[in-house]
């Protein structure tokens, strides 16, 4: 396994070596945010709307950056170059830092930058399609990307328990929202559905929206559970997902149990807008 150079508080070190305090708040607390994107080749997809994310995140929670957002850019491009990377994830992770008390911030929040190779998922789920399973469970501040996931982490682990990709969050009332790692949308006829309150603003999520908004209808609203059995096609997106057909949930079937005409329209535009030199979501400073 490549041994990455990381970036951590101010140093380039090596993976192997890298390490934060045992006194700071990201351990101790879980006080931090966090953003996840990907390269396609050496170009970072979608990094500056990642980073207003972060800043957004760290808002809510209080939690001051460490640097502006231009500079956390900067230093990203830099990470990338001294590894020389391609088709890799990047993680950015904003922690409230060391604390002599291990509880209240002392305004010196750490910042790391990590590398890792992107593992593509098996091609079969992008042609046969992937099951989920419904929990239900809270999101701790869900339009924040936060640290916190003891809900996603459960909710995974029963995914995997079942044979199933994902965990989709599914309240008392039945009232879909989000995936533990994704958006989650459906068809009905030509009409593309996805929820919009009390969801994290993907990235992939917002770049499919608008790919779409030249192919289908879009109407961003609550899903209950009960409309699955209507749906003729699902899909969850994610950055390293990027867009994958849903045929079943729970022991509910989608529509005719495959990967549906749309959705695979909708991922044949997605790559074509990937592949565009000049899309802005590769912006560099």
């Amino acid at each position: 396994m490549t041994d990455y150079l990381y970036y951590v508080n101010g140093a380039f070190m090596p993976a192997s070596q890298a390490a934060i305090g045992l006194n700071d708040l990201g351990l101790v607390r879980g006080y931090g945010v966090f953003e996840v994107l990907r390269t396609y080749g050496d170009r970072p997809f979608g990094l500056r709307a990642h980073l207003d994310r972060l800043a957004y995140s760290a808002a809510q929670i209080e939690l001051t950056l460490p640097e502006a957002p231009d500079a956390i850019e900067t230093i990203v491009h830099e990470t990338l170059t001294r590894n020389a990377a391609r088709d890799v994830t990047i993680r950015i992770i904003v922690t409230g830092g060391a604390s002599s008390s291990f509880l209240m911030p002392e305004d010196r929040p750490s910042l790391l930058v990590l590398l890792a190779p992107v593992k593509p998922y098996p091609a079969h789920l992008y042609t046969a399609g992937a099951t989920l399973i419904t929990i239900d469970a809270a999101r701790f501040m869900p339009t924040v990307k936060s640290l916190n996931y003891i809900p996603a982490i459960l909710g995974q682990r029963r995914a995997r328990a079942a044979d199933a990709i994902e965990a989709l969050y599914c309240d008392a009332a039945g009232v879909i929202t989000e995936c533990t790692t994704s958006n989650f949308f459906i068809f009905k006829g030509n009409q593309l559905i996805t929820p919009v309150q009390d969801v994290l603003p993907g990235i992939t999520r917002a770049a499919v929206l608008e790919v779409a908004g030249d192919l289908f209808e879009i109407v961003e609203r609550p899903i209950l559970r009960s409309e699955l059995a209507e749906a003729d096609e699902a899909f969850i997106t994610s950055t390293t997902k990027e867009i994958m057909p849903i045929v079943r949930v729970d022991t509910q079937p989608i529509g005719a149990g495959r990967s549906g005409a749309r959705t695979q329209r909708l991922q044949h535009s997605f790559q074509a807008y990937v592949a565009q030199g000049s899309n802005p979501l590769f912006h560099q400073p």
